[in-house]
């Protein structure tokens, strides 16, 4: 950690993070990528059903009553990422080991390489359904970069949990 003093909320936030009661929800990789990928299918329902809100010229009071019953699980699994990776990316730096740290620079650089994929896709499908038909680029440019824009947040968080390793377990002896 660093030399800085931890303030209560650091201290609090660390303790949430490191709670071990959430940890059978993802102690094997194999839970964690299927809370990751309840994630990525959550956000991309919520994201269609907010464009589907926002643009339906019919009644779309329907799509903001299931985004609201879409958010309380959404935010349950973002809570299992977050302590899946034991906070890396919601903790202050201050709060954070050389490790952690380095862990922490290693999924950022990742995301941003991931998201500049992404990008490029995104602007060539667009340029792709511009060419296509007359109204597509201005029908479809808002949405896609709500979109991509939502998944950009995102992304670290994503490359977090699916990174994130297995804790050793109690019985193993720490060798040095």
């Amino acid at each position: 950690m660093t030399t800085t003093r931890m303030t209560r909320y650091d201290r609090s936030m660390l303790r949430l993070m490191n709670d071990r009661r959430g940890w059978p929800l993802h102690a094997t990789a194999a839970r964690r990528r299927s809370v990751v990928a309840a994630h990525v299918v959550l956000t991309a329902a919520i994201v269609a059903l907010v464009g589907h809100f926002c643009l339906s010229r019919a009644e779309p009071t329907w799509a903001a009553v299931v985004v609201a019953v879409l958010i309380l699980p959404w935010m349950v699994a973002t809570g299992v990422i977050n302590s899946a990776t034991r906070g890396l990316l919601e903790l202050r730096e201050r709060a954070l080991d050389e490790r952690q740290l380095a862990e922490r620079s290693r999924v950022l650089a990742r995301a941003h390489r991931l998201m500049t994929c992404l990008l490029a896709g995104a602007v060539v499908g667009l340029l792709a359904a511009g060419a296509a038909g007359g109204d597509a680029l201005r029908v479809y440019s808002a949405p896609a970069l709500a979109a991509v824009l939502v998944v950009h947040w995102l992304m670290p968080l994503w490359v977090a949990g699916l990174t994130a390793q297995d804790e050793p377990a109690e019985d193993e002896a720490v060798t040095l």
